[in-house]
């Protein structure tokens, strides 16, 4: 008598668990299209703004612009979700991006496009918040790891594919490549809008406490602040960099893609040395490392395509994990409970460091050329060896460690989704 009550019983769960696929579909789908365009705004003004005769320095000021909006769309973002939910915040965060996007073939002007890459910035920081809060309401513990792993992977591919597409889109009408971005951020607002789960209940707004990461983890903070300046300055920088040393614009797409590419390659050998060693020690010589693919980067540049190509994936290698690494260690002296603002308030250093570091190396280039782009960069893990030997002095790292965890930079939100997996 038992049986058609647990057939029922079985068919309901088949059933939820298919509505959950297909939610995560609709989510990593968005992901994608929102990549495409965002990962292809940066270079393609880096390379439209010198042919139309921006100064390197006003190239650099554009990344700082997206960077800046950034920061703004993280913090506004979890309010505005919890004034009108998550698919109407959804459609605000993508219409500013479209609109700046869009904006760009109205008038070509320095400071008028950092306007616009200001929208670009918040549609960004504010699209992830939603999606990774909307992800965080849907799984369970035993679908967390096959998600986050799903959602890496759609959010790394995406990527990778974006600066391919800047070749091709350098080579059309100015009009036609920015009207194509738009297309794709337009497109991501279509899975979710679409879908037919209902949304979430909105999570409460992360509390922004910068302090709560120093107390924790000097060397996280000071570790996340030069990840920053490694990355934000070379995804934003690179294109003057790679038009220096003399790549077209379809190479300058492959000099990205390579630096992509070798960070994810990265993550699970730095994830295996993250959890069997000292982190403070994978920390520093990560950073030894980059300092050597700097030197090898500035080196290869009048050896060949080939060469330049190696180097940049050589140089994702070494600093693209380190951002990953440092969290986990600053998680290492958190409690449960400050997991999550812990998170956030690493990702304002890291917001910080990003803001900063496009318009400095810019001007760095202007005044002493292409191979100052990484020696700023290399300064800056010189600094960061020196002060994690000196941290080692201060205090043992604690013998009951979390699980390294690969950590997205993409909101302030982003430690409730991994918060679980953190632990042991």
């Amino acid at each position: 008598m038992s049986i058609m009550p647990e057939r029922g019983q079985t068919q309901t769960r088949i059933a939820d668990r298919m509505r959950m696929i297909l939610s995560f579909a609709a989510l990593f789908l968005s992901v994608g299209l929102l990549q495409l365009s965002s990962g292809g705004v940066g270079p393609l003004d880096a390379l439209t703004g010198l042919q139309s005769g921006f100064s390197q320095s006003q190239v650099g000021f554009l990344g700082s612009a997206h960077f800046l909006g950034f920061f703004i769309g993280c913090w506004w973002a979890p309010r505005l979700m919890g004034s009108v939910g998550h698919s109407r915040a959804f459609a605000t965060f993508t219409a500013m991006g479209a609109i700046g996007l869009a904006a760009h073939v109205i008038v070509v002007d320095p400071w008028f496009w950092a306007f616009c890459r200001i929208g670009s910035g918040i549609c960004v920081a504010g699209c992830y918040t939603v999606i990774e809060a909307w992800l965080q309401a849907k799984v369970t513990n035993e679908t967390r790891g096959r998600a986050i792993a799903s959602y890496r992977i759609a959010d790394t591919s995406a990527s990778f594919v974006a600066q391919f597409m800047i070749g091709a889109l350098a080579n059309l009408e100015t009009y036609i490549a920015y009207n194509i971005l738009t297309i794709f951020c337009c497109a991501s607002l279509l899975p979710l809008a679409l879908t037919r789960v209902p949304q979430p209940e909105t999570p409460a707004a992360t509390r922004l406490r910068p302090k709560l990461a120093w107390i924790c983890s000097p060397l996280g903070v000071a570790a996340v602040i030069v990840a920053a300046l490694s990355s934000a300055s070379f995804r934003m920088v690179g294109p003057i960099y790679g038009q220096e040393v003399g790549l077209t614009a379809a190479q300058i797409g492959t000099f990205l893609a390579a630096f992509v590419a070798g960070g994810a390659l990265a993550q699970y050998p730095v994830g295996w040395l993250a959890d069997k060693y000292d982190r403070r020690w994978v920390l520093i010589w990560l950073s030894v490392a980059a300092v050597l693919s700097c030197a090898v980067t500035v080196g290869t540049a009048g050896n060949g395509t080939t060469s330049i190509m190696l180097a940049a994936a050589f140089f994702g290698l070494t600093t693209f994990p380190i951002y990953s690494v440092a969290t986990a260690h600053a998680h290492d002296f958190a409690t449960s409970d400050q997991r999550v603002e812990l998170s956030a308030a690493l990702m304002f250093f890291y917001a910080i460091g990003a803001i900063a570091a496009p318009y400095t190396t810019s001007a760095l280039i202007t005044l002493y050329g292409p191979a100052a782009l990484f020696y700023f960069i290399s300064a800056g893990h010189i600094v960061l060896v020196i002060f994690g030997l000196v941290r080692m002095r201060k205090r043992q790292t604690p013998e009951d460690r979390t699980r390294y965890v690969y950590a997205p930079r993409t909101s302030f939100g982003i430690g409730r989704l991994l918060g679980r997996s953190r632990e042991r």
